[in-house]
Order: C-alpha cells, then sequence, then structure tokens
C-alpha cells in the first residue's frame, strides 16, 4: 500500500545560514545565499553613500555666492538639482532599454567611481584653492548618485524577487541599508575624528564598497537567471526613447504610477518641513540659552550656536538610527507578514499625524525631538521597507522607468515645495512655529488619503501579476 508523500517532510532542510536569517524573515530552503548577497550588496553601497553625504554638506557650505546666504545657495542648488534630476531620469530611461540589468547597474555604478576620483582631484585647497562652484556641481552630483546607484539596488531587488519572495525577503535585506548607513556614517567620524584618514580621502575610499558591489551584483544575477530565467533585458525589451518631458509624464501612464508619486511628493513634503521645523526650534532654544548664560559677544555666541547645534544633532541621528535599525530587524518584516503592504505604508503618515498633533498642541524643543526621531526612524525602516515592496507586483518597463522617475524626480519635488514653504512662510507671512505646525498637519492628513488611494491600487495591481501567474 502506497504512502503518501508529506510536502512538509520532503521540503530540503534549511542551511545554517538561512536558520539565522530566519530570526529576521521568514526564509526558505535555497533563498538563503541570494538573500545574503543582496544583504552585503545594499550594505556596502549604503556604506559608500555615508562617506560621501558628510562631504556634500562641508562642501556646500564654504561654496558662497555673493548676495546669499549659505542657506539660500543650499536651496537653490536642491532646487537645480531636481531640474538637472529630469535629464538624468530621462538618460537612464533610455539606458534601462538598451542594455540588460546587470550591464546597466555595472556600467552606471562604474561612472559614478570616475566621477568620486574627478571630485577627489577637485576637493578645495587640495590640488588647486577653490574652484568656483565645484560644491554646487558636487551638491548636485549627490543626488544623481543616489539614482545610479541606491535607487538601482532597489529596483534590482524588485526585479530579482517575485511578489511573495520579496514580501518576505525585502525587509531583511533592508536591515542591510540601515545597518550601513549607521556604520558607514560612524567610520566616517572615526577615521576623521581620530586623524587615521584625511577629509580629502574619504571619495577615494567610497570606491572600495562600490567596486564590491558590482561584483556581488553579477553574483546574485549569475544565480537567479540559472533559478529561474528570469528576463534578461532590464527594460523588458523597451527601446523607445524616454524624453525630458516624459520623464515628468510617466506618472500618467497608470493610476498606480500617479498615486505613488503623489505619495513620494508628499512625503518628502512634509518630512522636509519636519526636519525645517526642528531645526528652527533648536535654533531658538539655544538662543534662549545663550541670553540666560549672558553670552552676548557675537564670536562665542557663534560659537556656542554652532557647537550646541553639533551636539543636538549628533544625538538626535544616534536615537534615529538606532530606532530605525530596531524597527528593521524586529518589526518591519512582521507587519508586512500578519498585517499586509496596507499596514506598513499606512505606519508612517499615521505616526506623522499623530506627530504633529502632538506638536502643534505643545510646540517645544522636547516635544518636536521625540515626535521626529519617531517619524524619521519609521522612514528609514518600516516605510523604507514599504518603497520596495510597492513595486514588486508591476511590470520590468515600470520598474525601471516609472520607479527612477519617482525615486528621483517626485522627491526632489517635495524637498522643494518644503523649500518653498520655508520662503512663503517666514518672508510672506511670518507664521510662527504653531501654523507652521498646522499646515503640516493639513500635509499628513492629505498623505492619508493618497496613500489609501495608492493601497488600492498596488491590490489590482497584485491580484493582475496573481492571474497573469495563473494563466501561465
Amino acid at each position: 500500500m502506497a504512502v503518501s508523500a508529506d510536502p512538509v517532510a520532503q521540503s530540503p532542510p534549511r542551511s545554517a545560514i538561512e536558520r539565522f536569517l530566519g530570526l529576521f524573515t521568514e526564509v526558505r530552503a535555497g533563498e538563503g545565499p541570494t538573500a545574503l548577497l543582496m544583504f552585503v550588496n545594499v550594505f556596502l553601497i549604503l556604506c559608500a553613500y555615508y562617506f560621501v553625504k558628510p562631504l556634500r554638506e562641508g562642501w556646500i557650505a564654504v561654496s558662497d555666492i555673493s548676495g546669499l546666504s549659505k542657506m539660500e545657495v543650499k536651496a537653490y542648488t536642491s532646487f537645480a538639482q531636481s531640474i538637472f534630476l529630469l535629464f538624468v531620469v530621462g538618460w537612464y530611461g533610455r539606458l534601462a532599454g538598451r542594455w540588460d540589468r546587470t550591464t546597466l547597474i555595472t556600467r552606471a555604478t562604474l561612472f559614478c567611481i570616475s566621477n568620486l576620483i574627478v571630485f577627489w582631484f577637485l576637493q578645495p585647497d587640495f590640488f588647486i584653492e577653490a574652484l568656483p562652484f565645484s560644491g554646487i556641481v558636487f551638491y548636485v552630483w549627490v543626488g544623481m548618485f543616489g539614482v545610479f546607484v541606491v535607487a538601482q539596488f532597489w529596483t534590482f531587488c524588485a526585479d530579482v524577487y517575485t511578489d511573495e519572495r520579496g514580501r518576505r525577503l525585502l525587509p531583511m535585506i533592508a536591515i542591510g541599508a540601515t545597518s550601513g548607513g549607521v556604520v558607514g556614517s560612524r567610520i566616517v567620524s572615526y577615521l576623521v575624528d581620530s586623524g587615521l584618514v584625511p577629509t580629502e580621502a574619504l571619495l577615494l575610499l567610497a570606491t572600495m564598497p562600490l567596486l564590491a558591489s558590482i561584483g556581488l551584483t553579477q553574483i546574485v544575477d549569475r544565480r537567479e537567471t540559472a533559478r529561474s530565467a528570469p528576463a534578461a533585458r532590464a527594460g523588458n525589451g523597451v527601446q523607445d526613447a524616454v524624453s525630458i518631458i516624459d520623464g515628468a509624464r510617466l506618472v500618467m501612464v497608470s493610476r498606480f504610477m500617479l498615486a505613488a508619486a503623489v505619495v513620494t511628493l508628499l512625503t518628502n513634503w512634509v518630512n522636509t518641513n519636519g526636519e525645517n521645523l526642528l531645526f528652527r526650534v533648536v535654533q531658538e532654544a539655544l538662543a534662549g540659552k545663550a541670553a540666560a548664560q549672558g553670552i552676548s559677544d557675537p564670536q562665542a555666541a557663534l560659537q556656542f550656536t554652532r557647537d550646541g547645534t553639533t551636539i543636538f544633532y549628533g544625538d538626535f541621528f544616534s536615537w534615529v538610527n538606532s530606532l530605525a535599525l530596531i524597527l528593521q530587524a524586529f518589526a518591519a518584516s512582521r507587519l508586512l507578514k500578519y498585517g499586509g503592504f496596507a499596514t506598513i505604508a499606512l505606519m508612517l503618515p499615521v505616526i506623522a499625524l499623530l506627530s504633529y498633533s502632538a506638536m502643534v498642541m505643545l510646540p517645544v524643543l522636547a516635544i518636536v525631538k521625540t515626535m521626529k526621531i519617531a517619524e524619521n526612524a519609521t522612514d528609514y525602516s518600516i516605510n523604507n521597507t514599504a518603497r520596495h515592496v510597492l513595486w514588486l507586483p508591476v511590470s520590468a518597463e515600470m520598474k525601471y522607468r516609472g520607479k527612477p522617475a519617482i525615486d528621483t524626480l517626485y522627491a526632489r519635488l517635495g524637498d522643494g515645495l518644503a523649500a518653498v514653504t520655508v520662503l512663503v512662510a517666514i518672508h510672506v507671512f511670518a507664521l510662527s512655529v504653531k501654523a507652521f505646525l498646522l499646515f503640516n498637519l493639513l500635509l499628513a492628513a492629505g498623505w492619508i488619503v493618497f496613500t489609501l488611494m495608492m493601497i488600492r491600487e498596488h491590490r489590482r495591481a497584485s491580484k493582475a501579476a496573481a492571474d497573469q501567474t495563473q494563466d501561465a
């Protein structure tokens, strides 16, 4: 008499790596090696990014333009970056249609590595005294770096993993991104503070993890091609060129992309408004402390403000990164597994709504700081997972052409609107902190509405993808 086979008993055992990764999410037999490679890959990419990012702020700070304050130089440069990214998105879309995904990622990363070497040579007071506008060019380039290296990694993830596998594994891979940012920033602080490495060398150091990332990407691509034989072309055979205008209008292709674009814009608008508000409250608090301590000498007051701001943000970022790592490691995958995409997509706008409600009622530094820690940590962990899971059920064309447009152009438009908000609020209406917070509270409410629309479109896309798989 034949004994029916037990499918569970017949499933291959998990390796030690897969059992360890299972502490953070559900990892099945055979999935561990690729997941670990992806984890290390994004860890290295974010380490490199945080080698570059601190230099951007320092370089723009010494890029003076006559008649403009340093804050205005930075704000206008951010706007220029948004315009420049229109060209980048169009160019990237054409490349995605011509090259397979490994070639696209390899060549884009090598291009950024070559740029790092050029900027290393152009740093002020290094080989030359100071090249005019070089800091502004570098600031704009860092935005492009996010397109070519950081954003394309997550597009690669969305292409490698199916909807079901991605829902399980992307939250764990995202831990690598969060920890890479923490480790990268701490390495920079240690190397520079200790004097082991001069600041000028950070750009060269950033090239090493990026080179390693190229190798890991190629290994993963070979493994997954042999495993599931996905479409080799990154753009899924899309050959038509994407103009600059098309890059801006790409979101009109579907309601899914329109909802994703608006949510991305509102996310950055609300978050950047909050960052500006936090900075304003910090400066007001420090000014009050200086007055209470009788610090009247302009130079002493400047030193007090500079030191106080540095100490505050050092503590602030430490809390944000630590909480984000905990949430990414132990909450993101479980919320996605048991609550679904809707739960993780709504988490950040709901927290933002509650946070700004608390700030409106009591707009003091302790409350603003605490609420911004909660908002930023959720953004860097749970919402980061939601951004990447969002694209799992859609076509390769939408991933490689729509996702970069939304992740760059519409994110930067949100930042630009935040700059306009500051300009109008301060110079036109002279709004108080509380009034500014009320405006952000209204934006957060609209953010929730569009997030609900995005969740609805994501469900439709997931159902369509599942139906297509069954028909195949």
